[in-house]
């Protein structure tokens, strides 16, 4: 991963700041605690295996014009929403450029394939005993 992409992510990224329900009593009413954080990925200049991975990992966080939305609420205060948002966009950009592993395909041996044929074949001979009895 390219190291200085997180430090431009972040200098891409704008923060809004919205009042939010959930803990914090009267307080929740006057104060804007709740984060969201919003990067235009095309900005970001990601490869494009990086971007793809990143759009099916981010799924409706990502706008039709390529805007990465990522709200943080947990927190009480704005400035642990801040980071908590900052947080988890880190996450999702270092999970993007994360390569799948190659799945290896398995193989069944001549023995295998006997067994299993076999113990379909047992199957279904017991379940075709089953049917209604004709007295």
């Amino acid at each position: 991963m390219d190291p200085d992409l997180i430090s431009r992510a972040h200098a891409l990224a704008e923060e809004q700041f919205t009042a939010g329900s959930g803990p914090g009593g009267q307080n929740a009413n006057k104060v804007a605690t709740n984060v969201l954080l919003r990067v235009n990925a095309y900005k970001l200049r990601l490869p494009p295996p990086v971007f793809a991975r990143l759009r099916a990992i981010a799924g409706s966080k990502l706008t039709a014009a390529g805007d990465l939305l990522i709200t943080a609420n947990s927190h009480r205060t704005q400035e642990a929403n801040r980071s908590d948002a900052r947080d988890k966009l880190e996450a999702l950009l270092r999970e993007a450029h994360t390569k799948p592993k190659r799945r290896a395909k398995t193989r069944v041996n001549r023995l295998g394939k006997v067994k299993r044929l076999k113990a379909k074949k047992e199957r279904g001979e017991v379940k075709a005993k089953r049917g209604k009895v004709d007295w």
